[in-house]
Order: C-alpha cells, then structure tokens, then sequence
C-alpha cells in the first residue's frame, strides 16, 4: 500500500501517460497527412515540427502542438509534485489539487486535438495554472515557513 503522502505520485504518473497516448495520436495522424502531402521523411533535413504548420492540415497539427504544450508547463508541476512528495506533502489537499491538474490538462488536450476553440482551452489553461500556483504556495509554506 502506498504511503498517503505520496498519492500525489499518482496524478504525475497520470499525466506522464496522457501526454504519451498523445504523442502515439499525433504520429498516428500526422504520418498519413505527410505522406498524403508528399513529404519524405528520408528527404527531410533539420527543420522543427512547426515547420509543418504550412504543409498539413490545421487539425492534425493541433495535436502535435498540444503534446509540445505536454512539454512546457507541466515540467513545473512534476517539479512541485515532487517537492510535496519528498516533504511528505503529498497527500490530502495537494494530490486532490494535483488531480485537478491533470483533468484540467486533459481537458486542454482533448478540446485542442479535437475542436480548438482558443476561449475554451485558455479558460481550462487558466483553471491549471491556477492549481499549479496553488501547489506551489503549499510547497513553499511547507519549506520555507
């Protein structure tokens, strides 16, 4: 059984696994749309992934650019869920409020992938951010008061 105050290890766990079913559903989409577009992979040098915002459809480059989302800011949150783990922080309140994070996250994800709307995603960014800044207030009190 799992020490309560590491529960928080299970939301960082969680996101860790959705941002790579993410990853597994932009290459899913994206290699049929270079290849329909005629792009060899043998052929390419250097260059990024936003390179292919011109050359592919909108709607599969949105789920490429949400797994690079995946990449930002969640480093923090895995930075600060294993502050409060290693404090002994993890439990109650915090790995409620991790959790709520990553549902948030979540959500970001699937309405970027899937429909896009910018008011939606920043309102459910917003919401995350403020759980991120919440996590971050209780490990600084823990630390430093």
């Amino acid at each position: 059984m799992l020490d309560p105050t590491l529960n928080i290890l299970r939301p960082v766990i969680a996101l860790i696994a959705w941002t790579l079913v993410m990853l597994v559903w932009l290459m899913a989409t994206r290699l049929p749309a270079m290849k329909a577009a005629g792009v060899d992979l043998g052929k390419l040098i250097g260059g990024k992934g936003t390179d292919a915002d011109g050359a592919l459809p909108p709607r599969v480059q949105w789920k490429a650019h949400n797994h690079n989302h995946l990449l930002e800011q969640p480093t923090l949150f895995y930075a600060v869920a294993l502050v409060l783990a290693m404090i002994g922080q993890g439990g109650g309140i915090n790995a409620d409020i991790a959790w709520a994070y990553v549902i948030l996250r979540i959500l970001h994800s699937l309405v970027q992938a899937l429909w896009n709307r910018v008011s939606v995603r920043f309102t459910l960014f917003v919401l995350s951010s403020l759980a991120l800044v919440a996590l971050t207030l209780h490990a600084g009190i823990a630390l430093f008061a």
